[in-house]
């Protein structure tokens, strides 16, 4: 007999905070959390979850574990090997030993600076974080600390997935910059110097583009530079 809270072997999970970011489609989000660590976010409780004190001390930590849901992919069957971008698309990797969104269950993990805790009066209390790569709106399943003597593992072997020796030069006309809110130029440039472009495709000065925040972003790959063409 299932237990509650259970349907036969599926765990129902409850939606217990949405994040709001600037990134209201998928292209342009930065592969992992914190590597555009200017970017910012807010973390909104359902109203179920509007008690204040469901974070309390959640301030004394500088990092939180965010587990969230991969609301946006539409698929309903998984494969066991997925081709990563990361890879240049040419290798298959199994599903495990990937971050692929295409799994059994649709599930993210992502570590996130915590920015602080405000307590308003009508949405409760709103987590601040900063290096998130997830889409405006999504699903948050739950909020843990990250925890340094446990969760930190300097001498970890990633294999095949390494930083990137090099960020690319990023060129933007500074009367395009000028078009972004101060405060959000910093994020942008993070997040282009990571080039949101997937690694299989190399045609130069192919245009390409995404949402940011308000802003439209259009540019292009030239002699391994990304340069931004237009700001709307």
């Amino acid at each position: 007999m299932a237990k509650k809270g259970t349907q036969a072997n599926d765990l129902l999970l409850k939606v217990v905070a949405r994040i709001r970011t600037d990134f209201p489609v998928k292209f342009g989000i930065p592969r992992q959390s914190g590597l555009a660590n200017s970017l910012e976010g807010e973390i909104v409780f359902e109203p179920e979850f509007r008690n204040p004190d469901i974070v309390r001390g959640l301030e004394d930590v500088s990092h939180v574990w965010l587990l969230w849901g991969f609301s946006e992919v539409k698929r309903e069957n998984w494969t066991a090997t997925v081709r990563p971008p990361r890879l240049g698309g040419n290798k298959r990797l199994g599903v495990f030993a990937t971050r692929s969104p295409y799994r059994p269950n649709p599930i993210g993990l992502s570590c996130v600076e915590l920015a602080g805790v405000v307590y308003d009066t009508k949405r409760g209390p709103i987590v601040k974080v900063k290096g998130a790569d997830l889409l405006d709106g999504t699903p948050i399943y739950d909020i843990k600390p990250y925890i340094t003597y446990a969760d930190s593992r300097p001498e970890a072997n990633s294999g095949v997935f390494t930083k990137p020796d090099n960020q690319c030069e990023v060129v933007i006309p500074e009367h395009e910059l000028k078009k972004v809110e101060e405060n959000k130029r910093a994020a942008l440039i993070e997040i282009l110097e990571q080039n949101p472009v997937p690694a299989y495709q190399h045609d130069s000065n192919k245009s390409y583009s995404f949402e940011f925040g308000n802003y439209h972003i259009e540019f292009e790959q030239v002699d391994g530079k990304i340069v931004v063409k237009k700001i709307e």
